[in-house]
């Protein structure tokens, strides 16, 4: 249970850490926000809890196939702002764009044999 809590404690601070410099200096936070912390963390918690190679070498080619279909959305999310649509629309239209490349994407894999 310990260790659980180091888990979501050192995660919960990652992130309020980035949305904390991201107030003050987008750009800053950007850069931070864009660095792969979380998959990092992830492949350092899966590495404590299983030490399986052959499941962090697959999270880590699943985590790059998906990264591709999240990039439409942070050109998606700003140009709908600047169109006045309000924020948690916005959110949401650029999450549910997202969900519909990672479905396209799975299945382009899938196609070309790649399975998860």
């Amino acid at each position: 249970m310990l260790y659980y809590s180091i888990k979501v404690i050192l995660s919960g601070i990652i992130i309020a850490i980035a949305s904390e410099v991201a107030r003050r200096s987008p750009l800053l936070g950007a850069l931070i926000v864009s660095l792969p912390l979380i998959s990092i963390l992830s492949m350092i918690w899966l590495w404590r809890d299983t030490a399986d190679i052959e499941r962090i070498s697959s999270l880590s080619t699943s985590t790059f196939w998906f990264v591709i279909p999240t990039l439409p959305m942070f050109l998606v999310l700003p140009w709908l702002l600047r169109q006045d649509v309000g924020f948690w629309l916005a959110l949401l239209l650029a999450c549910m764009l997202t969900s519909v490349l990672y479905l396209g994407m799975a299945y382009v894999l899938g196609r070309f044999g790649i399975s998860f």
